[in-house]
């Protein structure tokens, strides 16, 4: 089982994370979000991250200046994409800078599934995850909401995928036996507030998405 703990911004919840078998650990470059730091942050908690672990850094409808500055700075092993980035530009990211690359989607309906297959040669792996919210100043993620996973029971996926969306340690067990998820990605369900990840959620969800 693939673990990603998403929006991490301290030395002690990044090796939390690491610490309780995470094999993924995202960083957000997103102003707008709680879990934002700035590339020099995320260049320094990035170093922490040891082999064998992947670091993924989330950005946002980033301009080529600003995604180019942020691989080079920050150098990831992956990059989420988690706006409006199209195929065609995903695809010229990763020939460039030579790193993986995933984006994330916001599942409404089976149409969203159907419409995936257009990302299939520039993208690494799908993220399916809750559709934002439909107000002005709602965050394309860590929204704490989920969807309706039975979209995915039987959809036959052309790409490596996880699922996000609202996911917790109290429900990360249910999402795999519906939906078959290889990786699970969890973020605003680990946290005491806004951007304040809390290490024995961080624990227990990564226990409970091991023992699923």
């Amino acid at each position: 089982m693939l673990i990603k703990i998403c929006g991490l911004s301290t030395n002690e919840t990044l090796a939390a994370a690491i610490d309780a078998g995470a094999t993924h650990v995202g960083l957000v470059h997103f102003e707008p979000s709680p879990r934002h730091v700035s590339l020099e942050d995320a260049a320094r908690l990035r170093a922490q991250v040891p082999q064998g672990v992947k670091a993924v850094l989330l950005l946002v409808n980033a301009d080529v200046d600003t995604t180019g500055r942020a691989i080079d700075l920050v150098k990831p092993d992956v990059v989420q994409f988690h706006g409006k980035e199209t195929p065609e530009w995903i695809a010229a990211v990763r020939t460039r800078a030579g790193v993986e690359t995933w984006k994330a989607l916001g599942v409404r309906s089976a149409d969203t599934l159907a419409n995936a297959a257009r990302f299939e040669g520039a993208v690494d792996r799908l993220l399916f995850d809750a559709p934002p919210p439909e107000k002005a100043t709602a965050l394309p993620g860590g929204n704490g909401v989920g969807f309706d996973w039975s979209l995915l029971k039987n959809h036959a996926h052309r790409l490596p995928w996880g699922l996000a969306g609202g996911l917790n340690p109290a429900n990360v067990a249910d999402a795999i036996a519906a939906t078959g998820a290889p990786l699970v990605d969890a973020s605003s369900g680990l946290e005491s507030a806004p951007g304040i990840k809390d290490v024995d959620l961080i624990r227990a969800f990564c226990k409970a998405a091991r023992e699923a």
